[in-house]
């Protein structure tokens, strides 16, 4: 390898934050550089994004390089690794790598987006090696709560390194291959230059449970019920499905399905062969006729989403399905950060029908699929790395994953943010460069810039509202009639009771009438002078300063 040989990385999401998981990988000199994507994932916007449907990552640093970008490989078939493919892959249209189950989900995600073409897709196995330009490519099996996880064991002239994805030590994951901890083993023997690693447990001691611990919790609560029961989950996890349906068959119950893209799940795995040996799973229209004692309702909705049927069941409001008094209701599921409120909202409707509610807290009806830190220390043993990077977490997860590297032993060890070019080889881990990271935003059927799409100003119209006020001058520069206000989001009166409406118009007509008749001429000028008196109005009465227009016309 000659000395301008590097191999670098940067991450355009996921470092810092959860969600949204988007890597480079970078071989050859600075000006030449051969790239390497792993995965492309979304996520879910926040309250500080109103009106947003999703945020993915800004590709503007490798659409500069389309030609050097050699391919895209998917460790696993969370969104938030793989869910921005519909949308960003058409404008990088790079060869694309997944595991069946990936593929499955992905065809049937485009299938149900108006507008999105059929994406091209080589599909390849857990334990499966291909080469894209220089980058020598291993798909190692790892457990996770999803079908056919892997680490990437990615392989250039300037070392071997291993992209974990998300993962677990689960030899008895419930479907699918377990870890291969052998062939973790043997990558360590030949040499790892550099892990970079999932952290989102790292602040959590000892080692989780097995997914079959959690079926066999599911299965003792599920026999003891003597009512309806109904269980929520993620939708992508087909471990914990096939679990809840054992656990239905060993009760002596059906499973009811509810929600698209529990369906959808269901549809990919059943074609791979996950489902052999169910019972087939039933349709919401057979809820109706099955005695309470009779069935299991799996369904969507455990983080709280407003329009899924967990929510509409427990508001009343769902057309087939209701829960009552003595029914049992089984969160199988963790309340990702922000949801909080979502699904206490569902729980104290619930527990005001007098409805059962179980979670984790009650019983191991769930695990993470992530590692805490006594498999992180039995994946550096396994792996021996020289260097390693923490990742998919938050900044308290990357510092505690940082730390006990350290004090494993792992010296060479950096804690870097989206954007960070960091060299991996040779030499030490290095941040070489800063490359602009940033986020796009699907809102509606527009995708762009937050700015471009107008969401900043959106934000601002949710805690001030706004005002645009309508002026008509003739053309001496007089007033044709009273100007007229529209308030949106604004108290009607402010507080000794006065309109808000008559006081804002009240102060545009004397701030108009105070400009010099042969200036008022200048329509921008009546313009912002309309336009500063109505907000001056209203910043004095109520505090706040609204968004606020001023469209002056003339006849």
């Amino acid at each position: 390898m000659t000395g301008d040989q590097e191999l670098v990385f940067v991450a355009l999401g996921g470092l810092g934050e959860i969600g949204m998981n988007m890597a480079l990988y970078g071989y050859g000199p600075a000006h030449e550089r051969r790239w390497l994507m792993v995965d492309c994932g979304v996520t879910f916007a926040g309250p500080d994004l109103p009106g947003v449907d999703i945020v993915v990552p800004d590709i503007s640093y490798i659409e500069d390089k389309l030609d050097r970008l050699d391919g895209i490989v998917i460790t696993h078939a969370h969104e938030d690794h793989y869910g921005a493919l519909i949308h960003l892959w058409p404008r990088l249209k790079a060869p694309l790598y997944m595991t069946p189950f990936t593929a499955g989900l992905l065809a049937a995600k485009t299938q149900s987006e108006p507008g999105v073409d059929k994406i091209p897709v080589s599909v390849v196995k857990q334990g499966d090696r291909f080469q894209l330009g220089p980058f020598d490519v291993e798909m190692v099996a790892m457990s996770h709560s999803i079908p056919e996880p892997c680490a990437l064991a990615i392989r250039t002239p300037a070392g071997l390194v291993v992209h974990s994805g998300d993962w677990k030590i689960d030899p008895t994951p419930g479907i699918g291959r377990p870890i291969d901890v052998e062939r973790l083993a043997q990558l360590g023997e030949e040499g790892v230059r550099a892990l970079i690693c999932d952290s989102t447990n790292a602040v959590r001691d000892g080692v989780s449970p097995s997914e079959m611990d959690v079926a066999a919790d599911l299965t003792r609560v599920i026999q003891k019920a003597k009512r309806r029961v109904a269980v929520t989950t993620f939708a992508s996890n087909v471990a914990r499905i096939r679990s809840i349906a054992l656990a239905a068959k060993a009760a002596d119950r059906d499973v009811v399905v509810m929600g698209r893209s529990m369906h959808r799940a269901i549809e990919v795995a059943t074609e791979l062969g996950y489902m052999d040996d169910l019972p087939a799973f039933l349709s919401e229209d057979a809820y109706g006729y099955l005695p309470p004692e009779k069935v299991v309702l799996l369904l969507t909705g455990s983080q709280g989403e407003e329009r899924a049927a967990l929510a509409r069941i427990a508001a009343g409001d769902h057309r087939n399905v209701a829960l009552s008094k003595g029914d049992m209701v089984v969160f199988s599921s963790r309340t990702i950060p922000g949801n909080e409120k979502a699904v206490n909202a569902i729980v104290n409707k619930l527990a005001e029908a007098r409805v059962e509610i179980v979670t984790d807290r009650d019983a191991l009806v769930h695990v993470s699929g992530h590692p805490r830190r006594g498999e992180l220390t039995q994946l550096y043993d396994l792996l021996k790395p020289q260097a390693l990077i923490p990742a998919h977490g938050e900044a308290m997860h990357l510092k505690a994953h940082h730390d006990l590297a350290k004090a494993h032993g792992i010296k060479n060890t950096m804690i870097a943010r989206n954007g960070d070019l960091v060299r991996l080889s040779p030499g030490r881990l290095d941040i070489v460069d800063e490359i602009p990271v940033g986020i796009e935003v699907k809102d509606g059927m527009i995708f762009g810039d937050p700015e471009e799409t107008g969401v900043q100003e959106r934000r601002k119209l949710s805690f001030a509202g706004a005002i645009v006020v309508s002026v008509v001058v003739d053309a001496r520069g007089d007033l044709v009639g009273e100007p007229q206000a529209a308030l949106f989001g604004l108290p009607e009166t402010d507080e000794e009771g006065d309109d808000m409406e008559d006081i804002v118009i009240d102060e545009v007509i004397h701030a108009l009438e105070s400009i010099p008749k042969n200036r008022r001429k200048n329509l921008d000028v009546v313009t912002e002078a309309a336009r500063r008196a109505a907000r001056a109005a209203v910043r004095d009465c109520w505090g706040k300063k609204p968004l606020t227009q001023a469209l002056v016309a003339r006849v």
